[in-house]
């Protein structure tokens, strides 16, 4: 497995192998990237997995300077599994100078997770696109669990037409339930017992839907509602079409169930879809 820090060494790398598939993360890596670069591995000749915490999508007051960096272990973990390239810029690799040119993805970064933290999505879709034009991947791999991230990115690359299939994976859950994500090991215990709570609501809200229950003001609030009275501080638990995360009809019947809550310190991000018949 290659470790490569600058952009010039990689672009010199990929020119043997063009057909590659790309996993962009920010490290720390756990369960859920492993199935992300499995998911990769067999569609290209060449896997790349890049690590980099991206200032742009933090802000002021969130955890950017705290973010879990662990190269090492992420390197052990991707040789692990067959990873052919690790890449890993600083900051000043990937910003060698003030980024005055930013991607705009249009009204959709401005609600749910857009509304709660705002420039967010315009940092993702611009480090990504940056990143797509340095991998140059045939395919790039994405966790649904991100729903608003994975909407974002796919319409960025159909409406600048970039040659990269979007391929979205499925989020990876523990036994219990609870998504896995990086920020699941700043919850304590008494909140790790806790935490699956947020994808049962997602479940039984569902399993509402799929009876025919079309009341969705009144399921959300009860949602919200029982979240907070165990403890939670819920940003928003609402259920949305599918295709561009606006309120539904109804008539309308691929649905997707998204919710953000702080529990504690951490603040956990879940979603469910749902086709109703």
């Amino acid at each position: 497995m290659e470790v490569i820090h600058t952009v010039a060494e990689l672009r010199k790398y990929l020119q043997s192998v063009p057909n590659n598939v790309f996993v962009p993360t920010m490290g720390n890596l756990h369960e859920g990237h492993v199935k992300l670069v499995e998911e990769a591995a067999p569609r290209g000749a060449c896997t790349v997995v890049s690590i980099f915490v991206n200032r742009m999508q933090f802000g002021p007051k969130e955890d950017f300077d705290r973010y879990p960096r662990t190269l090492d272990d992420d390197c052990k973990k991707l040789e692990s599994i067959g990873c052919d390239v690790v890449f890993a810029p600083d900051e000043k690799e990937l910003y060698p100078e003030p980024q005055q040119y930013a991607i705009y993805p249009g009204s959709i970064e401005n609600i749910l997770e857009g509304a709660v933290r705002p420039g967010h999505f315009r940092g993702v879709a611009t480090v990504v696109l940056k990143l797509f034009n340095m991998v140059q991947p045939r395919a790039a791999v994405f966790g649904k669990k991100d729903y608003q991230q994975c909407l974002v990115l796919k319409n960025m690359v159909r409406q600048l037409a970039l040659p990269v299939e979007i391929i979205l994976a499925e989020t990876v859950r523990a036994d219990d339930g609870l998504a896995l994500s990086s920020r699941n090991q700043y919850l304590s215990v008494s909140e790790r017992a806790e935490a699956p709570r947020l994808y049962r609501e997602l479940c039984e809200l569902k399993d509402a839907l799929e009876h025919g229950t079309h009341s969705y003001a009144i399921l959300e609030a009860e949602a919200t509602t029982d979240l907070a009275r165990h403890g939670w501080q819920p940003d928003y638990v609402t259920v949305r079409r599918r295709e561009d995360l606006l309120p539904p009809s109804d008539s309308d019947r691929e649905l997707v169930i998204v919710a953000a809550a702080r529990l504690g310190t951490p603040r956990l991000l879940d979603n469910i879809e749902v086709t109703l018949r």
